[in-house]
């Protein structure tokens, strides 16, 4: 039966199909760390910016990781590379603005600093595999799991697991 026959106009269909399908696939917010990509659930996303790295106030004797703090809409949060924290290699062509994801899990919400923003990844959560053994094992408790996506390993993030970081825990 088509969505004409109901005497839906054809985006109504659409709609409710869309609507069908929601449950089927999870959203991510898709970044990069230097070359690795990554993913975050973008339930755990509150927003995803660039801003000038002088925006960002340096505090003294605090782990390398933590660049600092940033006042983000009247609200002052902390801003930690997370390439550094997952010890990962960094590299960012462009030092002068910063890439933030804001994560946001309850209550807290922290900036990460990423190499790049590259959008919005719908995927079945099927798609999420358990790590790859080629994965270094320091970061087997920050992932989810893995997605292999055209020929390259997406890093599934847990943003939870990731604000219990030890580094993290000073602050």
């Amino acid at each position: 039966m088509s969505n004409l026959s109901l005497g839906l106009p054809q985006t109504a269909g659409a709609a409710l199909a869309a609507q069908a399908l929601a449950p089927l696939t999870h959203s991510y917010l898709r970044f990069s760390l230097g070359q690795q990509p990554a993913l975050l659930p973008t339930r755990q996303v509150q927003e995803a910016i660039a801003t000038p790295a002088a925006s960002i106030t340096p505090m003294p004797n605090m782990p390398p990781a933590l660049l600092g703090l940033i006042n983000r809409r009247s609200r002052v949060l902390w801003v930690v590379d997370l390439a550094l924290l997952l010890g990962l290699p960094t590299a960012y062509p462009n030092s002068q603005q910063y890439h933030l994801v804001l994560l946001q899990v309850g209550t807290v919400t922290l900036g990460l600093r990423v190499s790049q923003i590259d959008g919005i990844l719908s995927l079945p959560p099927q798609h999420l595999q358990p790590a790859p053994t080629h994965v270094p094992p320091g970061l087997v408790p920050f992932l989810r799991g893995c997605v292999l996506q055209e020929g390259e390993v997406l890093l599934g993030l847990d943003g939870e697991a990731l604000l219990r970081a030890p580094a993290l825990q000073a602050l």
